[in-house]
């Protein structure tokens, strides 16, 4: 879909599910907890690791960084409980048409499920991560293209072979649910990879497993619960169900287990209400994975005898609904508590909806403040309201958004990131400075927050906690280019050279390495190539400098960077020149004002006539020639005013007291001087 419709399926999403996702959770609880006998008959599951499964939400808000790890466990385990349930349903219906299903038949259904998984768990783990809730493994995407195509093959090999001897056992007719159940697995796992490995769609991970597959489960689990509720019902003489009830009462149930807790705990702990609600998401997600595998094994009697047995619900053997009531439960079970409480839930529900609604309608700044202001504990609508007012260009107000998002939920790294840049985009470098020190508290091993603050600590006069803050990055993370970088200028700057060499080298490995990075381009590395060997020249090491001198050479030619290649060839005919190869150092400089005539940069090319002019004095060359080379860097820097100009006028005026008058360049003498100074003979030196 366009972007256009992003904020509709969004809230779509959010209101189905309300209908079907939360609802099919609670009617897991529903048929775990319902009874005494199912209560105790899954005590290990309804009790231990329910209790397990809170202490572990307690722990999560105390230490929301791990969210991660058992967000992502949610994800990567939300496919394979959905292929379990297509599986499960697949192998009840071709019992309940009678298929002799024999045992090799179902392990090649259940070979071609597992394929498919495994095919879309792929495409998950490949490449880096696009959500920061969600961990990848990372692997590289050649690797994985042919994993997918592979399991895509499986899949429909191993369907095949379970498949045939069935069909021909039994016919189509009999088989028209299983094979409609895993055309419905191919559907949902298969067909999405295919596309993405045709680059006509990339799978996300936490849209896809928590957005349509979600809903198109839970949809199909509702079908199948309501139809074992019905006969289980009937069954122990409940005369009075009805799935309208049954299914209003999951609704109900279903907001409480996900939209009261976070509500809850943002307001009286003033915690941020988006992570607290992913963290309520994953736990009731894991919680319903784990009782759910155990509640609807088709070899358990009862789940057996209701879902297959077709005889009639009178002849089934299913225990009483529950004991004796209770007074507790006699108040819980009173129609005015139970239609009270629903109408609660159901307004609490609704209001969430709103709530969320206005939330996500990013850049109407009016619905974004109502729903921040029905729950101010939001990070997230503030980060909106933030982006919402810097389009409007009120950075101010967006800055003071941002300072919200961040007190709402500190351990949000990119909110961080965020206000920090906002400030730096205002101006204000000193708060940006003392809040990277705020941030460096908690994320002390954050190598851009540990750049970024070294950047400012130099820009505010503080050039030792700026290096100290480079040397703490790059112990970091060795292999990014950008403390390298900046570590090769400070040290440049304290004169500390053979540390500065040391950094340039390191930064041009790490720049190899990154080449996508904005710190490695050619342009970038070219320079540093320069700067490098200029550091081994003053420090005597010639032999190194000179390699360096004709890398970036070779780098900035083929960028098409004349200013950085007649730098480079200049200083590299400096090196010759001093080493005593005069026909070399000739032809260097020559080929580099060659290149600043097209670079386009009259002070470079100042410069390099200055100094060309000075190495045809120290070979004798006639001193009109010099001088022409001196008026022309006169007349490029003439706009110019500065150390620069003086020092070619001194130098012009000391080498005019030798020459004639009639031997000074004129405006028409001058193009015929430049050309024979700039195409001298190398046999002239």
């Amino acid at each position: 879909m366009t972007p256009s419709h992003t904020y509709a399926w969004t809230v779509a999403f959010y209101a189905l599910a309300v209908v079907f996702n939360y609802p099919h959770f609670m009617a897991t609880v529903y048929r775990a907890y319902h009874t005494r006998e199912n209560f105790e008959k899954y005590k290990i599951l309804t009790l231990h690791v329910t209790l397990l499964i809170v202490l572990t939400g307690v722990l999560l808000h105390a230490w929301p960084r791990l969210l991660p790890w058992v967000f992502t466990l949610y994800i990567c385990w939300s496919p394979w409980h959905y292929t379990g349930q297509n599986y499960g349903l697949l192998m009840m219906f071709a019992r309940r048409s009678g298929a002799p299903v024999a045992l090799s038949e179902r392990r090649w259904i259940r070979a071609a499920f597992i394929a498919s998984y495994l095919m879309l768990l792929a495409s998950f783990e490949t490449g880096a991560s696009g959500d920061p809730l969600v961990l990848s493994v990372g692997l590289p995407a050649k690797f994985t293209l042919w994993a997918r195509v592979a399991l895509g093959a499986a899949f429909a090999l191993f369907a095949f072979l379970g498949f045939r001897r069935l069909v021909a056992k039994s016919g189509w007719d009999a088989l028209a649910a299983p094979i409609l159940l895993a055309f419905t697995q191919f559907l949902w796992f298969v067909l999405p990879t295919l596309l993405e490995l045709r680059n006509t769609y990339h799978v996300p991970q936490t849209q896809y497993s928590s957005g349509i597959l979600a809903v198109l489960h839970s949809a199909q689990y509702l079908w199948v619960t309501s139809y074992y509720q019905q006969r289980e019902a009937r069954a122990s003489g409940a005369s009075k169900w009805g799935v309208a009830g049954y299914f209003l009462t999951l609704i109900a149930g279903g907001i409480a287990l996900f939209i009261p807790g976070p509500w809850l705990v943002s307001y009286i702990l003033h915690f941020d209400f988006t992570t607290s609600l992913l963290i309520f998401t994953a736990l009731v997600n894991i919680h319903h994975f784990i009782l759910d595998g155990a509640v609807w094994k088709l070899r358990d009697k009862r789940v057996s005898s209701l879902l297959i047995d077709k005889n009639s619900d009178e002849a089934l053997s299913v225990g009483a609904m529950s004991a004796t009531p209770s007074f507790a439960r006699r108040v819980f079970a009173a129609p005015a508590f139970r239609i009270t409480l629903i109408g609660v839930l159901l307004v609490w529900g609704v209001a969430e909806e709103v709530r969320y609604a206005l939330g996500t309608y990013e850049g109407n700044l009016t619905a974004l403040v109502h729903s921040s202001r029905m729950n101010p504990y939001d990070s997230a609508v503030e980060a909106r309201i933030a982006v919402a007012e810097g389009k409007a260009g009120r950075r101010a107000d967006a800055i003071a958004a941002l300072k919200r998002a961040v007190a709402i939920n500190p351990e949000n790294i990119g909110l961080q990131h965020a206000t920090a840049k906002a400030m730096l985009q205002d101006g204000r470098y000193q708060e940006a400075f003392d809040h990277y020190a705020k941030m460096l508290e908690l994320f002390p091993r954050d190598p851009d927050a540990l750049i970024n603050y070294g950047l400012l600590a130099a820009k505010l006069g503080n050039p030792q906690t700026a290096m100290n803050s480079w040397q703490k990055a790059e112990d970091v993370d060795p292999d990014q280019p950008n403390p390298h970088l900046y570590l090769a200028q400070g040290f440049g700057q304290q004169n500390q050279l053979a540390l500065a060499a040391r950094e340039w080298q390191e930064y041009l490995r790490t720049a190899a390495l990154h080449p996508d990075d904005p710190a490695a381009g050619t342009r970038q590395q070219a320079s540093a190539m320069i700067q490098l060997a200029d550091d081994e020249n003053q420090i005597n090491r010639p032999d190194l400098a000179a390699p360096q001198y004709k890398d970036a050479i070779e780098l900035a030619d083929r960028a098409g960077d004349f200013k950085l290649e007649g730098l480079a060839l200049a200083h590299l005919g400096d090196l010759y020149d001093r080493a005593g190869e005069g026909k070399s150092a000739a032809q260097l400089y020559q080929r580099g004002l060659a290149a600043d005539a097209k670079a386009g940069d009259p002070r470079g090319e100042a410069v390099d006539w200055f100094n060309y002019a000075q190495f045809l004095r120290r070979h004798g060359q006639k001193d009109a020639l010099v001088d022409a080379c001196l008026v022309h860097a006169e007349n490029l820097l003439s706009a110019s005013e500065g150390p620069e100009l003086k020092a070619i006028r001194t130098a012009r005026q000391e080498i005019e007291r030798g020459l004639n008058r009639g031997e000074q360049p004129t405006a028409s003498s001058l193009p015929n001087l430049l050309a024979t100074a700039q195409n001298l003979p190398t046999t002239s030196f």
